[in-house]
């Protein structure tokens, strides 16, 4: 007999189980907290039942030897799916951010009866050829390269480059507030013990099976970009709307490679259009999973 053991995937959830399940996914070496409890809760005041957590060497979640990743995208996909079953959903609205939006993707193409809608933030369409769309910014290329130099198993140095990093991604509608980022990646490096396995993310590979898939996608598709992203910019949301029949696309005029407070109300107002437009059936029986 052979024994195939899990990893630990740590979620939680907001507002009514009854409500319409929305899985929220992030992105590289980001914890469930990047999704902001606050942004959570307005999304559950609007009457959905939101689902974060940790991807893999993230947050709570299994961590693993730097360097040596013993996983794929497609292993991260398949958890999304762990995550719905541990919270007894059948199917959900999913929503993923940057490589996030990547898995989140994968997982509407190889889980597509799970998914009731799509909504990919800040994000590359997968599988594509991307080459001749315009690439990250001079300015923060060379804001990455200094990663190199960071000890990651040293608290002070990450927690400097973060925020250095934070600052390179913001949105130029909006101040940075400096202070209050500071306190959060204080927090979440912490609540993570350090970032040090996060760095596997850089190094996962797979999903391959899926190049040139995107016309195969079935759930209907919200793309949300910024305009002044520095990493992913604003062409490789409309590649991806176009890629995609139906697609619509929400641009944040001076939006970054973020989630500031200051776009919540107009994002988080079109995942909640998207989400009805697109509910296709009833909970009960088509979103809840098995009785627990």
């Amino acid at each position: 007999m052979t024994t195939i053991e899990r990893p630990q995937i740590i979620s939680e959830a907001f507002g009514d189980p009854a409500n319409p399940p929305l899985l929220l996914i992030m992105g590289a070496m980001a914890s469930m907290l990047w999704w902001p409890e606050a942004l959570c809760r307005k999304l559950a005041d609007a009457g959905l039942f939101v689902i974060r957590y940790d991807n893999r060497d993230t947050g709570r979640s299994a961590k693993y030897p730097p360097g040596e990743p013993p996983y794929t995208f497609d292993d991260m996909a398949d958890d999304a799916m762990r995550v719905l079953d541990d919270h007894g959903v059948g199917k959900a609205h999913v929503v993923g951010m940057s490589m996030g939006g990547m898995i989140a993707q994968l997982v509407a193409l190889k889980h597509p009866s799970r998914v009731t809608s799509l909504t990919v933030i800040s994000s590359s369409p997968l599988g594509i050829d991307t080459a001749h769309l315009p690439q990250t910014s001079d300015a923060y290329a060379k804001h990455s390269a200094e990663g190199a130099k960071v000890d990651w198993s040293d608290r002070g140095q990450v927690i400097d480059f973060m925020i250095k990093d934070t600052r390179a991604i913001a949105s130029i509608a909006h101040p940075f507030d400096e202070a209050r980022m500071r306190a959060f990646v204080e927090q979440d490096y912490d609540r993570s013990g350090g970032l040090l396995s996060a760095t596997n993310h850089f190094m996962v590979k797979g999903g391959d099976d899926w190049n040139g898939r995107l016309r195969d996608l079935a759930a209907p598709l919200l793309v949300i970009h910024g305009t002044a992203d520095p990493i992913f910019p604003v062409e490789h949301g409309e590649a991806l709307a176009e890629a995609v029949a139906g697609a619509t696309i929400l641009r944040i005029e001076g939006g970054g490679h973020e989630l500031p407070p200051d776009d919540w109300t107009v994002m988080t107002d079109a995942i909640v259009t998207h989400t009805r437009a697109n509910q296709g059936g009833k909970a009960g029986l088509d979103e809840r999973g098995p009785s627990r």
